[in-house]
């Protein structure tokens, strides 16, 4: 996968994000489990998606939890082992995938990557992005990282990623406090402060993308 492409739906997810009403929001990897369910097209077991997206057992009862609260999945238990939880997506789940990949879809502007695909295109992507967490800090990273200059204002990454002001300040202070970015006041104002990467952040980003061209979207089976 290329770091355009990555970039690309993580932007248009997180604006399609804001646009949904708080009861239906999905945070990306919740997005991407629906995904992976939905092209698996066979119930998996909740330690099978947690390895799939790397994730502790808590952290995915707690995902799985809202996805089963939402009507999105269903969930059983296994057959040998209680413990064992089994999930497969509903109708529900399916139809709410297809349309969050259609809105992220309409997100993406003309002149970015993927700009033309498809709907189904883009549920391929999130289903291979899935297996990678990217936390907001590192999608800050990746932001200024891929912008190919020196630096970036702080409304210039909000742009960039899609994330709120906050968030993006936020993760800007603590990639600051951790020596991953540095600011350069140029002015007053917010918009005056120039974020770039120290060597340390550099390395980290080219880290992250060099991970991110390891990802395999799902090709249209053949015949």
């Amino acid at each position: 996968m290329d770091l355009k492409e990555f970039m690309s739906v993580r932007r248009a997810y997180n604006a399609v994000r804001q646009s949904v009403p708080s009861e239906g929001r999905l945070t990306f990897e919740e997005f991407a489990i629906l995904c992976r369910l939905d092209f698996t097209g066979a119930p998996m077991k909740t330690s099978d998606i947690a390895e799939y997206q790397g994730a502790l057992r808590p952290t995915m009862t707690h995902r799985t939890n809202h996805l089963a609260g939402l009507g999105l999945i269903d969930r059983s238990e296994g057959e040998n082992d209680r413990r064992n939880v089994v999930c497969s997506i509903s109708e529900e789940g399916r139809q709410y995938a297809e349309e969050l990949a259609d809105m992220t879809r309409a997100k993406i502007g003309a002149g970015r990557a993927l700009s033309r695909t498809s709907a189904d295109r883009i549920k391929k992507y999130v289903d291979a992005m899935g297996a990678y967490f990217c936390k907001a800090g590192d999608l800050v990273l990746l932001g200024i990282y891929a912008a190919d200059e020196e630096g970036l204002t702080i409304m210039q990454i909000v742009e960039a990623l899609g994330l709120l002001q906050p968030t993006v300040s936020m993760s800007v202070s603590a990639l600051v406090e951790d020596g991953m970015v540095e600011r350069e006041r140029r002015g007053a104002g917010v918009n005056a402060t120039t974020v770039s990467l120290t060597e340390k952040g550099e390395e980290r980003a080219r880290e992250l993308a060099g991970n991110i061209t390891k990802l395999v979207v799902r090709r249209k089976a053949r015949g």
